[in-house]
C-alpha cells in the first residue's frame, strides 16, 4: 500500500485540487499518524499501522520551519495561495494549536500577506473554546462532515473517542458562518453515501450549520481500504447542485 505521512512540520508546496499552491504545515509526528479518526479512505494509512515513537514539533520547531520555508520560497520568487494544516492527523489536536494558529498569522502577515490560512479538520475538538477561538482566526476553517448517519460515521469515519453527530452539528453551526464544510462522497462494499438517505439529511444539516461554502469531493489517492471506489461526476454535479439551490457556495472536486 502506498502510504503518505509528512516527515516534517512544513511540507510542499503542492498543487491542492481545492486551494490551490498549498504549503502544508503538519503538528503531528514525522513518523506517525495521530488522529482522533481512523478514517477507512485516509491517505496516511490506518492509526494502528503508523504508531509514532517521535512527538509531534513544538511550537517553537514549527514556527522555525515555517518561517525558514517562506523564506527560501520568497528568495525564489516563490509565493504560496495558502498556509494550510493538514498533514498526518488531526491538527487541533495538537496542544498549543491555538498559539500556533497566532504564530503562523503573524509569518503570513510578513512574508505573504496575500496568503490564506486554511485548517482541515474532522470537527472533533471544536468544542474547545481555544480551539474553537482560533478557527474563528483563519480564513479557510474547513470542517469535515462526511454524513449525518451515525452508522456510516462508525463504519467509514471511525472516531476514536467522542461522537455525537448532533452535537458536532451544533458545533458547526456555533461558528456563525464562519465555516465551510467538506464532505467525502464515495462508494464501495457496504459503503455509498451518494444516496437519497443520505444526502436529504446532509442537506439539512446544512441549512442549520449556514456555512458560507461547501467542499464536495471524491477519492484522490489510494486508500488502505481496497474496496472503496470514486463518486461519479454524475453524483458530485447533483449533490452540487442541490446544495446551491440552498444559497450556498459549492465546489466540486473529481
Amino acid at each position: 500500500m502506498s502510504t503518505v505521512l509528512y516527515n516534517a512540520p512544513v511540507f510542499g508546496p503542492i498543487h491542492s485540487r481545492r486551494l490551490g499552491i498549498s504549503l502544508g504545515i503538519n503538528l503531528m509526528p514525522a513518523d506517525g499518524k495521530v488522529c482522533s479518526f481512523d478514517c477507512i479512505y485516509c491517505e496516511c494509512g490506518f492509526n494502528k499501522d503508523f504508531r509514532p515513537k517521535s512527538p509531534r514539533p513544538s511550537r517553537e520547531e514549527t514556527a522555525k520551519a515555517l518561517e525558514a520555508k517562506l523564506i527560501e520560497m520568497s528568495a525564489n520568487g516563490e509565493r504560496p495561495d495558502v498556509l494550510t494544516f493538514a498533514g498526518n492527523g488531526e491538527p487541533t489536536g495538537h496542544p498549543h494549536f491555538a498559539e500556533i494558529i497566532d504564530d503562523t498569522i503573524a509569518l503570513r502577515n510578513k512574508y505573504c500577506p496575500e496568503a490564506k490560512v486554511s485548517v482541515l479538520t474532522n470537527s472533533t475538538f471544536i468544542h474547545r473554546p481555544e480551539v474553537h477561538a482560533a478557527l474563528m482566526k483563519v480564513d479557510n476553517n474547513i470542517l469535515k462532515l462526511d454524513t449525518v448517519n451515525p452508522q456510516y460515521i462508525n463504519k467509514v469515519d471511525r472516531p476514536v473517542g467522542h461522537y455525537d453527530v448532533d452535537e458536532i452539528i451544533a458545533g458547526l453551526a456555533s461558528f456563525g458562518g464562519h465555516a465551510i464544510i467538506q464532505t467525502m462522497f464515495m462508494k464501495g462494499e457496504g459503503v455509498d453515501n451518494t444516496g437519497e438517505e443520505f444526502v436529504i439529511p446532509w442537506l439539512e444539516a446544512l441549512k442549520v450549520i449556514k456555512p458560507s461554502q461547501v467542499m464536495i469531493y471524491t477519492i484522490d489517492r489510494e486508500t488502505p481500504d481496497k474496496t472503496l471506489l470514486k463518486a461519479t461526476h454524475e453524483d458530485l454535479d447533483a449533490i452540487k447542485e442541490r446544495v446551491q439551490e440552498l444559497g450556498i457556495q459549492c465546489s466540486a472536486s473529481y
